[in-house]
Parts: structure tokens; sequence; C-alpha cells
């Protein structure tokens, strides 16, 4: 008699997966687009084994980035662009950022991209362990009351297996405009296995080289809010 398939753990889930009315446009991307650029099954309707992605052969054997949150998508669109030798997973629930990444793909005509428009918690279950090279937490959703501080991705619910996932000396990337989520950052990163590379003030005051500002960061900077840019790597 074969086993019976894990069922899907209970995971809350805070946030929006959707917001206003979508374009016409935007419905014709989900419509046509999504499918072709997943990297695989990753829900648990689709994969209950939890098999593990083949990303060999979803990227041809290139190195495989991760970005956790993509918003609207401009960065990760950036970095597929700049550095075409790699493979970028994108993460993002909200469908409303998903298409609009995926009118930013089709202007862009980049194909290193594939999207889970999901909790990245279920594709942490099927990326293989010590998989990915490089990961971005860009701007993540502050929960700024003390009482919701355990929802923000900065905890080791969501650590652990992102580190499970990626290769030692892979960097992890992670900027926000508020001083207590880069406190917060400082506390449990290390925890799950990471060194901060940061050596001297500028380390976490300017951005990095290859970095595309967001729409969410000028607007934080409109509204006179300093980033930081948190530098670490997986031991």
């Amino acid at each position: 008699m074969s086993e019976k398939p894990p069922s899907a753990p209970w995971r809350n889930f805070y946030g929006r997966r959707k917001g206003h009315n979508l374009k016409a446009s935007h419905e014709r991307y989900l419509e046509q687009d999504l499918d072709a650029l997943s990297p695989g099954p990753v829900e648990w309707d689709e994969n209950p084994d939890r098999t593990p992605l083949d990303l060999d052969t979803l990227f041809q054997g290139r190195d495989t980035w991760l970005e956790i949150g993509f918003g609207g998508g401009e960065h990760l669109v950036h970095q597929a662009a700049g550095n075409p030798d790699v493979g970028i997973i994108g993460a993002e629930p909200y469908i409303n950022g998903v298409a609009m990444l995926l009118g930013k793909i089709r202007d862009a005509g980049t194909d290193n991209i594939r999207i889970h428009p999901g909790d990245v918690r279920d594709l942490f279950d099927v990326l293989p362990e010590a998989s990915i090279s490089r990961a971005f937490l860009l701007y993540p959703d502050p929960w700024p009351k003390a009482r919701h501080h355990r929802r923000r991705f900065v905890t080791q619910e969501h650590l652990q297996p992102l580190a499970r996932v990626l290769k030692p000396g892979a960097i992890f990337r992670v900027a926000t405009d508020i001083p207590d989520y880069v406190r917060q950052t400082l506390e449990e990163v290390p925890d799950a296995g990471f060194d901060w590379l940061a050596e001297r003030p500028a380390d976490w005051r300017k951005p990095w080289g290859d970095w595309l500002s967001t729409r969410y960061e000028q607007k934080a900077l409109r509204e006179g809010r300093v980033p930081h840019y948190l530098t670490f790597r997986r031991r």
C-alpha cells in the first residue's frame, strides 16, 4: 500500500493577495504568460509529495537567484537583464504585482525569470537544499505595530527555510527604510546562519553597485525615510 502524501501545513498568511481591479492588459498577461513562466509544481495540490524542483533543467545549469516579494518587479527585471547568465525566481502573492511584472518582462524581453505567484514558504518546500546563490528581500512589509512583528519575514519561521535553500557563501540582501526592521533583521538573520558583511557605515548607507531604486524607495525618500542596505553571507 502506498503512503498517503503529506497534507499542507496550516500557515497564516498576512497581507493582500489582490488590490484594485486589474487592467485589461494585466488580465491578458496573467492569462497568456503566467503558466509558461512557472518554475514548476509548487502548490500543495499540484505537488503533494513536495518533490524538489529541477533547477538544472529549468535554467540549463545556471546559478539560481531568488527575490522574495518583488512588488512591481522593476528590480527583478533589472537584475535579470543585467545577469543573463543566471536564472531568477520571484515569489509574490500580490497578483497585481505579478501582472505588473509580466508586462515588464514583455517590454524587456528577458527569458531568465520564473514566477511563483504565492507564499514563498511553499516555494521553500520544493527548492532543493543549497540550490540558491543569491536572495533579495527588498522593502518588505514592515508590520510596524509591535504585536505584528512576528509577521515580518525576518523571523526564524522564514529565515531557517531560506538558509536551508541557500548555498554556503550565498549572499542575502535586505533593503528597508524602517529602523526597527533593521534592528530585528540584525538580531534574527545571524541566528539563522548568516554573517553580516558590513565593515563601515557606508556599507549599509550606500546602495549596492547594481542597485535599481524601486518606486517604493523613491516614495520613502520623498517622505524623508532613510534606506538601509544590509548584506549577509550564508555560513
